[in-house]
């Protein structure tokens, strides 16, 4: 009895000096921060009342030119953070010094949750090696065989917009249609289903998409773990896929697989492109093929990625043009131009045309970017000029991607919606670094030609056919933005008057 109360001191005094020494690192270093609170660290308000990139953004502003350095302190429950304050340092840290930040450090577990096993999740060699195996992918060739098929379901969408404007023509939710739009794209590139989504509401697709982002394995009490220890997670074999969206993708991509390699199908899609790679592993070609769980997890990030933030992108540069009525007249007026043009028709070229439609998308991914921060985690250890300013090898590194995008040193007047801030002139004016709805470097987003796309197509069809405008009661401004939701997303969804454009 004495030498298991002797045990249970000396673990609860090690633990009590472990918390301590997690939580006092950047005091003990003399590094600027904002008083941790355990175990939640600088986080307690996260997925309570305050979306997580806002708790970055706030800090960004309370520090930014008030420190002797280019990042200050920051915990993320347990795990310790360098968040960036330092424009050029965003630069050194995903561009100059990537070989020693060109990981993500979040939670994936091969073996017991295979699903997160994918680009956006592994590191070191493994994840250059898949880099350099799926880059083919997504080049602007790929994305021309692709064009078709998106616009085929964009033409289903302006139906289904018809539809619900004549049986409602109050007001509209467009955040749901969006995404049924964006599964449905998603879905037939990905895994060449006809998913059906714009005319079910209901749809699987959209379901699953929505609970794999919104959903917690094991509630939100064990976070801290997925997400201020993912490497002691995954020993613990935890996993972060809810049970009932791995089973429905494994089975949909399973059942893609074999259908495809029995018949023999050829689509010309991501899909294809994926199962390649698996007859090269299963005929022997390990260093260029992949296995069925690695394919599996691409195809879901391919989907999941591509689902909610382009549908959430369009959704927000909607809500913008409504609130904003001299620029959706004047983008209406392109739209119209070079669709005429080209014979009315929506083209892979005519799409390049549209240059002023460019800018509104990325004055919206600015304002409103999705993905609210990057963040990485250094795998060496990094020596500044100021001395004090080392990152040790396991640190995090946040760059708070919507505090730049707000920064007023780089975008004057920075909550006003102003396409023209992408001339060429004024992009050519600001540092690098400082729009990154894809990221940069070598580790941005490899999708971010097909996402743009989507995102084109969508936005073409909908300003050429519609007219957006506020509710005077039902849409809420200015935006609020869900708390729960570790992406950028409106609380509520997006209510705005639409109407056919030419009728009242």
């Amino acid at each position: 009895m004495a030498v298991l109360l002797v045990l249970l001191v000396g673990v609860l005094t090690f633990a009590a000096w472990f918390v301590h020494q997690q939580f006092t690192y950047w005091k003990r270093r003399d590094i600027p921060h904002d008083a941790p609170s355990i175990p939640f660290g600088n986080t307690s308000e996260v997925m309570r009342s305050k979306q997580i990139s806002d708790v970055f953004r706030r800090t960004y502003f309370k520090y930014k030119n008030k420190t002797d350095g280019p990042f200050v302190g920051f915990y993320l429950y347990f795990k310790k953070i360098a968040l960036i304050t330092d424009i050029d340092f965003v630069k050194t840290v995903l561009i100059r010094e990537f070989d020693k930040f060109h990981d993500r450090g979040v939670f994936h577990n091969e073996r017991d949750d295979p699903l997160t096993a994918n680009l956006v999740n592994i590191e070191g060699q493994k994840w250059k090696t898949l880099r350099q195996k799926l880059t083919p992918t997504f080049t602007s060739g790929k994305m021309k065989t692709m064009f078709p098929t998106i616009l085929d379901v964009g033409d289903e969408m302006i139906r289904v917009f018809d539809k619900n404007i004549s049986e409602n023509k109050d007001s509209l939710e467009i955040t749901d249609l969006l995404a049924r739009f964006t599964a449905d794209v998603i879905g037939t590139c990905a895994f060449g289903l006809d998913c059906h989504s714009l005319s079910d509401p209901k749809a699987e697709f959209v379901k699953m998409g929505t609970a794999a982002i919104t959903e917690r394995r094991y509630g939100k009490s064990l976070d801290v773990f997925l997400f201020g220890a993912p490497k002691l997670a995954a020993k613990l074999r935890m996993k972060q896929s809810v049970q009932k969206v791995e089973d429905f993708y494994m089975n949909i991509i399973k059942d893609t697989v074999d259908y495809r390699i029995k018949n023999n199908v050829k689509r010309n899609d991501f899909m294809d492109m994926l199962i390649e790679m698996k007859r090269k592993h299963d005929s022997g070609d390990k260093l260029n093929g992949l296995t069925f769980n690695e394919i599996a997890a691409q195809a879901f990030i391919f989907f999941l990625a591509g689902f909610e933030t382009s549908s959430t992108t369009m959704g927000f540069s909607l809500y913008e043009l409504a609130n904003n009525q001299d620029i959706q007249d004047k983008l209406r007026i392109e739209v119209d131009s070079v669709l005429k043009k080209y014979d009315g028709k929506l083209s892979y070229d005519s799409m390049r045309e549209m240059t002023y439609l460019e800018k509104v998308i990325d004055e919206t991914m600015r304002i409103r970017p999705v993905v609210g921060h990057l963040i990485r985690n250094a795998t060496q250890r990094y020596e500044h000029s100021n001395p004090k300013y080392y990152i040790e090898k396991g640190t995090g590194v946040i760059v708070p991607t919507w505090a730049i995008h707000h920064d007023p040193e780089f975008y004057p007047e920075p909550e006003k919606f102003i396409p023209e801030r992408f001339d060429e002139d004024q992009i050519q004016q600001r540092p690098p670094c400082t729009f990154l709805p894809f990221g940069d470097g070598p580790r941005n987003c490899i999708g971010l030609r097909f996402g743009r796309m989507q995102i084109f197509v969508g936005m073409a069809l909908l300003i050429h056919n519609f007219k957006f405008e506020v509710h005077p009661t039902k849409t809420v401004v200015p935006m609020e933005y869900r708390a729960d939701d570790i992406l950028m997303s409106s609380k509520g969804g997006i209510q705005l008057k639409v109407s056919r454009v030419g009728k009242p």
